[in-house]
Order: C-alpha cells, then sequence, then structure tokens
C-alpha cells in the first residue's frame, strides 16, 4: 500500500531500523551551523573517509564499509542534506569539501585517506588539493567528468527527480529495480528506504555542479598516492575521459572495472571491491603524510550512539 506523498525530506522508521545491523557507530560533528552525521566502523587502523554519490545516503555504502574492517577503519558521511545530516543552502564542490574537513578535524582522524564514489570522488579530489587537512591518498571511484564545455551529466535531473518522487510516495525494491536491475537485492531495498532521506536541493545543486563544475579544474592538482577506479563500461568516465585523466594527472594509477558501469560496486560487487581493495593496500604501503601545518584535529563535542 502506497504511503501519502510528504513535502520534505523523511527519514522512515523502517530506515532508522537498517541502523540495528549496522557495525557501526554514529557519529556528530559541526561543520559552521550544520551538524553532519557519519558512520564510524572503528578499530586502531588507518582511518578511511569515505564519500558517497549524489542519492546515496553514509547506509548504502555499509556492503562496502564491512568489506574493509580489516584493513582500514572506514568513516562513511551522510552528505550534507542527505541521510542524517542536516540541509543547507549550498552544494558546491568547496563547500563539501569544508564538511569533509570537519569531519576529520571534528573526530581527529590522523591522516585519513579519501575514497568517494561519483560525487564523492569529486569531494575526495577536492579535499586532497585543498590540503586544509592532512591526508594519505586518495581513491576516486567514477568521477564525473562532465561540466562546462563537457556535455551534459548522462543521467538527466528530471530521472533524479522521478526515482525521489517515487521515494515520497512509497516506493519499494521492484520499483527501484527497473532504474537498477543489475544491483543486488539488499541494496534495491535499502535504496527504497533511504532515497527520501536526501533533499530535493540536494540532488538540484549536486547536479547542477556536474555541468557547471569542472572535475579537471581539480584532478591534475591531486598529490599522489592517488588511484581511480572507473566502470569499463561507464557513460560517466568514458574512454576519451580516460585518456584526458591520464594525460592530466600521469602520477595517478588507473583502474578499469571490467562489466561494470557507473555503479560500479553494485554493477560488480566481488570485483569492485578487489580493486579498491587493491588500491587501498598500495596507498596504505607508502610513507604516511605529515599533518599540514596549521591544522590541529580537535576531538568532537557531539554526543555518539550505537547504531
Amino acid at each position: 500500500m502506497r504511503r501519502s506523498p510528504v513535502s520534505q525530506r523523511s527519514v522512515l522508521q523502517a530506515a532508522l531500523a537498517d541502523l540495528a545491523d549496522v557495525h557501526a557507530t554514529s557519529r556528530w560533528v559541526r561543520s559552521g551551523g550544520i551538524r553532519l552525521h557519519a558512520l564510524d566502523y572503528g578499530g586502531d587502523l588507518p582511518p578511511l573517509v569515505i564519500l558517497p554519490g549524489i542519492t546515496s545516503p553514509a547506509i548504502t555504502m555499509d556492503f562496502i564499509a564491512r568489506e574493509l574492517t580489516d584493513l582500514v577503519r572506514p568513516v562513511v558521511l551522510d552528505v550534507r542534506g542527505r541521510g542524517l545530516s542536516d540541509d543547507a543552502e549550498g552544494f558546491g564542490l568547496e563547500e563539501y569539501a569544508e564538511d569533509t574537513e570537519a569531519l576529520i578535524s571534528g573526530l581527529g582522524l590522523d591522516s585519513p585517506l579519501l575514497f568517494g564514489h561519483s560525487m564523492g570522488a569529486r569531494i575526495a579530489a577536492v579535499v586532497a588539493v585543498r590540503a586544509k587537512v592532512a591526508v594519505r591518498g586518495a581513491v576516486l571511484a567514477d568521477p564525473p567528468m562532465s561540466g562546462p564545455g563537457r556535455g551534459p551529466y548522462p543521467t538527466s535531473l528530471e530521472a533524479f527527480l522521478r526515482q525521489l518522487s517515487e521515494a515520497r510516495h512509497g516506493t519499494d525494491a521492484d520499483e527501484v529495480a527497473v532504474s537498477w536491475p543489475t544491483w543486488p537485492r539488499p541494496e534495491q531495498e535499502l535504496r527504497a528506504r533511504w532515497l527520501s532521506s536526501c533533499a530535493e536541493e540536494a540532488i538540484v545543486g549536486t547536479h547542477r555542479g556536474f555541468e557547471h563544475e569542472d572535475f579537471f579544474d581539480w584532478w591534475p592538482r591531486v598529490p599522489t598516492p592517488v588511484a581511480m577506479l572507473y566502470g569499463a563500461d561507464s557513460p560517466v568516465v568514458t574512454a576519451a575521459g580516460v585518456e584526458e585523466a591520464a594525460r592530466a594527472n600521469p602520477a595517478a594509477a588507473l583502474h578499469g572495472i571490467p562489466g561494470a558501469g557507473h555503479m560500479i560496486f553494485w554493477d560488480t560487487p566481488a570485483t569492485a571491491l578487489a580493486a579498491l581493495r587493491t588500491a587501498l593496500s598500495t596507498v596504505l604501503s607508502q610513507p604516511g603524510t605529515d599533518p599540514q601545518p596549521g591544522t590541529h584535529p580537535q576531538p568532537g563535542t557531539d554526543p555518539q550512539r550505537r547504531a
């Protein structure tokens, strides 16, 4: 039975109940006046900040994060306007980067690695270039290469808003499967429960950024160690995009994921996860990054709870 439409973002009780099965602790930090939520998987291993995509709350990356806990300490951010994090007025790359820096400083993460998918990959690149906080390295998965003079982002804004409208009316996994037919069933079900937590303004602002902010303004300056994973069949990172990325940052390691489109971890989970583990292990094998002058991580002051 369909629920009545909601006029703004909502987190369903069924979605909140999903947190009971996530082996992570909810952590809270502030970025200016915005309260940000993250899932912290804990442990004494090097921290890995995970930055999801345009309509992916933190919990949708759990199936990736939980497979990395023997290698790193994953910390997955609910990017502003998604999941349990606050709404905001700005959705530009540098505003997203400021939030990520606040997370790193607020939780006292010592030279973390960065891993981002899609929108999150763009954010990771900007954080690495800004160097406001020390990071050990970055792995970027299928960053949108659209931008001024580069053509539109392959998924239209109308398609995203249609999916959001379905979620607000009460979608289910079968309806999600119409847009994402190859995804594992548990991930289709999770998206059905959590998509309504995404703010329309966040989706609109980010999609606008995909077409008005150029990834290649940042990519050539992303310091090593850095790796890029891309779907071999991705419409977002095309063959021409791979060639340009290789020329623009020749020190970066580029790895194609066979059989995957843009949603590489959902399309080919085992293959993509193996490639991610290899990329992270390569970064970890290199000398750590010393903290940048003037950065002094401060412990978070907001309450924590077990998810």
